[in-house]
């Protein structure tokens, strides 16, 4: 992708000049917020622009997917495809463990063997934040409804609203899937119980417990921690960002990977694996609303369970597709960032 002369050069450092640099993140006089989640290009030059010349460096609060994302103008999206997709590098340490990490994984039954990486979304903030309900005690469940109306409690309200949101949301796939739910949709996929597993994700909420009925149909789950000595991963916990990012690079390098919920983290994974042509390892993204269905039916044999998976999965492997109103470029870059012959 050629270099324009209108691209914004990206540094490492705050510039010296700049002596006001510990009000940079506090100040309001510094910081341009809420920007609209699909503002357009011409928002950023009318809104923000002004203030960048006035102060000449500002901070932007929050900026994850904050360019609008249809109607963009080439040049604009050629940057967008730069930055997504080149301009992202790791510090040499993280990219070294995450080498030795990956090399582990396949080397764990002493043969050279692929591996399947899993981005488990089920810690505690997530599984609240979804206000969904999932299997548990009446003391597990009593506790996470306090714990809603602790952190939202303009949603919670008085609670009463909540079961039937909670099963629409589930028919409409936007519930994480549980640890076992996960397990049956992969041994349905045709993946033994031989199957090397990486497993990305913070604490499961529900500890050991939860993650048991997976562990039952895969028990070679690993983490980073399982494959790392103390001392090696100690030196990557001072920033969660750096555990993210070995994270990031094993997943990146599996044979397969699997997503259990939306996030950026797992879209921008697919994203890469399809730009760098890696889309011909396959990326599983399930079906959360007709799994709720299937995982609905008590009846359902095994045999018609499997079929059904398979058949929603056929094209959902993680080919590059074609884009859509309010697509995520960093999910699928096929329109605007991968040449068509």
């Amino acid at each position: 992708m050629e270099r324009s002369n209108d691209d914004v050069r990206i540094v490492r450092d705050i510039p010296d000049w700049f002596t006001e640099k510990d009000e940079l993140f506090t100040s309001i006089r510094r910081t341009v917020k809420n920007i609209p989640k699909y503002a357009p290009a011409q928002f950023y030059v009318d809104n923000v622009l002004p203030r960048i010349k006035e102060k000449k460096i500002m901070s932007i609060k929050p900026f994850v997917d904050r360019l609008g994302y249809d109607n963009v103008p080439m040049k604009i999206n050629r940057l967008r495809c730069r930055v997504n997709y080149h301009a992202l590098k790791f510090l040499p340490g993280i990219e070294e463990m995450a080498d030795k990490l990956a090399t582990r994984m396949r080397n764990r039954t002493g043969n050279v063997n692929p591996y399947m990486a899993l981005h488990l979304r089920f810690e505690k903030g997530m599984v609240g934040l979804s206000f969904c309900d999932f299997a548990g005690t009446r003391e597990e469940k009593a506790m996470m409804a306090e714990y809603r109306q602790k952190q939202w409690p303009r949603r919670f309200k008085n609670g009463s609203h909540l079961w039937s949101l909670a099963l629409e949301k589930r028919k409409e796939g936007r519930c994480p899937l549980e640890p076992g739910e996960i397990g049956f949709i992969l041994r349905a996929m045709g993946y033994t119980k031989e199957t090397q597993i990486y497993v990305a994700s913070g604490q499961v909420y529900g500890g050991n417990n939860r993650i048991a009925p997976l562990r039952n149909m895969f028990p070679n789950l690993v983490t980073k921690e399982d494959l790392a000595s103390k001392e090696e991963i100690e030196h990557f916990k001072k920033h969660v960002t750096s555990l993210a990012a070995l994270d990031f690079l094993v997943c990146l390098k599996s044979d397969v990977f699997v997503m259990t919920h939306g996030g950026n983290f797992a879209k921008l994974i697919i994203g890469f694996r399809r730009y760098m042509g890696r889309h011909r390892l396959k990326s599983i993204k399930p079906d959360k609303g007709l799994m709720s269905k299937f995982f609905g039916d008590p009846y359902m044999p095994w045999a018609t369970f499997v079929e059904d998976v398979m058949i929603t999965h056929q094209t959902r492997t993680g080919l590059p597709e074609a884009t859509f109103p309010h697509y995520d470029l960093w999910e699928n870059p096929l329109s605007h960032c991968m040449c068509r012959a």
